[in-house]
């Protein structure tokens, strides 16, 4: 059974704290890897896991992300094996598996077909950064019939009316991106995080989690004093580039330390 995204969220403010979202882009280094490597930050205090298919324009992609999404691909990194990631990691760990993906590989794929086969898969539904929800009725309609979580992300530039419409058409959580630009890690989150999350309840946000820029413990810690949930990309990428399996874990283990209150 699929543990769904808001049920993981849910559980963990039960428990009085936060969730630790861990994202890594699927084949990288190599397929059994980011299975291995998934799994790994998974058993070490990763609540939610974002798994990112490789693209070949990756706009939002900061550099560490970019270079090992690009290896995947060279490495002759598919689609359809972003779906046998995603079943071999949930055949091991009841961790929720979004997939995050930019739109047009879902189109050229077909999005009925997407939705089937990721629902099949044991997936629990996908992040689409570059879809707004004006432009996103096939993937609405296939995400409802297949009951996948959809995500959708907000801005400090976002109009009210903007936000509405994402906390509307979303499922599972509103991502709300902590600052303008790529993804990568940054000394501080930006005090604009706080303020989006603060204009996302008010027009009904159940579940906002921060992502762009989250690199260590302690910001973990400040993002989850206002927010449901910390997603971190680039300090795990980077980590499992650099160190391996090992080295991804003993991460993963550290940021965790800031879903927990301090000692």
């Amino acid at each position: 059974m699929v543990t769904s995204v808001a049920s993981a969220l849910q559980l963990r403010r039960d428990n009085g704290t936060g969730s630790l979202i861990g994202y890594l882009p699927a084949g990288f280094p190599t397929l059994d890897e980011s299975v291995d490597a998934a799994v790994a930050i998974a058993e070490n205090g990763v609540n939610v896991i974002e798994l990112g298919l490789p693209y070949s324009d990756p706009v939002m992609d900061g550099p560490v992300i970019q270079q090992a999404t690009q290896k995947a691909l060279a490495n002759g990194f598919r689609l359809k094996h972003g779906f046998d990631a995603v079943r071999a990691i949930t055949a091991q760990v009841d961790v929720p598996v979004l997939l995050m993906t930019y739109w047009n590989p879902v189109v050229q794929y077909g999005v009925d077909r997407f939705a089937d086969d990721l629902a099949a898969a044991g997936g629990a539904g996908l992040i689409t950064p570059d879809l707004i929800p004006d432009e996103a009725e096939p993937w609405l309609n296939a995400s409802e019939r297949t009951g996948l979580d959809r995500v959708f992300l907000a801005a400090p530039s976002s109009t009210r009316a903007r936000l509405q419409q994402a906390v509307d058409s979303s499922r599972g959580f509103v991502y709300a991106v902590s600052t303008m630009g790529i993804t990568g890690a940054r000394t501080d989150v930006d005090s604009a995080a706080k303020s989006l999350v603060a204009r996302l309840r008010e027009v009904g946000a159940q579940n906002a989690c921060v992502g762009l820029g989250i690199s260590t413990a302690d910001q973990v810690r400040e993002v989850l004093e206002y927010a449901d949930g910390a997603i971190v990309g680039s300090a795990l990428v980077k980590a499992l580039a650099t160190g391996g399996i090992d080295s991804v874990a003993s991460v993963a283990r550290e940021l965790s330390r800031g879903t927990r209150a301090p000692n």
